[in-house]
């Protein structure tokens, strides 16, 4: 990546932070929920995890030891609005079984070195890198970058760097050592590529302009 590259992340990144300010994007009530929730996302709209979410709370299944023992069929009415129901059903049962009987709960992966953890939960069928990434820096408070389709496409369209390991040093290099400056530029550009990555808006779009 060239100096230049770097430059230009840097100041896209000070001018979704100007835009946004401060505020973190995923606020959840445990890591449990996290984790939940970025099983849930998979190939869907935020606003449809918040409402199984919401439904899962309302019949106290938000946790991996209700979840491990409730009623498939009924996990998967709770969560139909996200899509891909059944096959996240499954996932979350996975992933209920890995924290609760390979790992012997919760407060033992607390424990765990980053890395460890990571491929840890990598090893789980259904956990892809952007899965892992988001449990580690919104579940776990980790220092971890989370690079998906929407970081992508930002960094594409501008023109600077679309390969995922080299956006992920690039953040390193830009923010090192703050988890939670990575955390919320993560959610900052996901909701600016969702208001503005579409023909209709591309024209207003600050970035675009930026990298001219």
């Amino acid at each position: 990546m060239s100096e230049s590259s770097s430059d230009k992340i840097s100041e896209i990144i000070s001018e979704i932070s100007r835009i946004y300010g401060a505020d973190e994007w995923w606020e959840a009530d445990s890591a449990e929920e996290v984790m939940i929730g970025a099983i849930l996302t998979q190939q869907t709209r935020w606003e449809n995890v918040r409402t199984a979410i919401l439904r899962l709370k309302m019949h106290d299944l938000c946790s991996f030891s209700k979840i491990r023992s409730a009623d498939p069929t009924f996990i998967e009415k709770l969560i139909r609005p996200t899509g891909y129901y059944r096959q996240k059903t499954r996932r979350l049962k996975l992933l209920a079984e890995f924290v609760l009987e390979r790992h012997g709960g919760m407060e033992n992966l607390v424990k765990m070195e980053t890395k460890h953890l990571r491929r840890e939960l990598l090893s789980v069928n259904g956990v892809g890198e952007e899965t892992a990434d988001s449990i580690l820096a919104y579940g776990f408070m980790r220092d971890c970058i989370v690079i998906d389709t929407y970081t992508k496409r930002i960094f594409a369209c501008a023109g600077i760097i679309s390969d995922g390991d080299e956006l992920r040093r690039a953040f390193e290099e830009a923010l090192p050592g703050n988890p939670s400056a990575k955390r919320r530029i993560h959610g900052h550009l996901v909701e600016y590529a969702k208001g503005f990555c579409n023909k209709s808006r591309c024209e207003e779009c600050v970035i675009r302009n930026l990298c001219e």
